[in-house]
């Protein structure tokens, strides 16, 4: 029960799935200290909802929209921008290193699985609001595992990135890995600028060669 002194941690939904953002909500409705003050279901909506509402933290989807590759991350990094006083939650069906870190620089303080329990959402939301982070185990792992590898060679190399190396190997273009990995060729390009960054070399040849030595493919 939450105390006299306690404010209700204003908390907004952004899902694309209307029945999701219902259930997540009727879960939290029954929270004295969770008060949902807004929902939105796509880039835009949430973008004017933020600012309509003024909530404390905003609790995002990657995935928004049909067709749009984690659409939940670019809103998550305008959010930083536009309300920095806001935190953003990451909660999603996806859990890849990859994604996680890019939560993470976008600017969300935390990233949980829609398969976390109501408690440790509640508790996931109460600490990002008051400037903490909020990790389950899964997610927290993948952030401690690239921040010890940070600008180690391989360990630096998410697993993303692995198999990007791996279908520049086989010849691919960009196209083609977009397409094999269901994402987008910008987000490939986005890839291989790490790949090349964090192996030290100047060229995607000179990357699948070094990669090949150091037996990551």
């Amino acid at each position: 029960m939450t105390s006299p002194q306690m404010t209700a941690v204003r908390t907004m939904l952004v899902d694309d799935h209307a029945l999701l953002r219902e259930g997540i909500r009727s879960l939290l409705d029954r929270e004295s200290s969770i008060t949902v003050v807004g929902e939105a279901d796509s880039y835009d909506a949430a973008l004017a909802e933020v600012t309509r509402c003024q909530p404390d933290v905003v609790v995002v989807d990657l995935k928004l929209t049909a067709g749009t590759e984690y659409e939940g991350l670019r809103l998550i990094s305008e959010i930083a921008a536009r309300h920095p006083r806001v935190a953003t939650l990451v909660l999603t069906t996806f859990l890849d290193d990859d994604l996680v870190v890019r939560a993470v620089k976008a600017g969300a303080r935390g990233y949980v699985v829609k398969d976390v329990d109501t408690t440790e959402l509640v508790r996931a939301i109460q600490s990002v609001s008051g400037g903490g982070s909020a990790f389950d185990p899964r997610s927290a792992a993948i952030v401690l595992r690239t921040v010890s590898g940070e600008g180690d060679g391989p360990e630096a190399l998410t697993e993303r990135e692995r198999e990007v190396l791996r279908l520049l190997a086989d010849g691919m273009s960009n196209k083609s890995i977009g397409q094999t990995l269901y994402i987008s060729e910008s987000t490939v390009k986005f890839h291989i600028r790490n790949i090349i960054r964090k192996l030290g070399v100047s060229k995607r040849t000179d990357a699948v060669y070094i990669a090949s030595k150091r037996g990551l493919i």
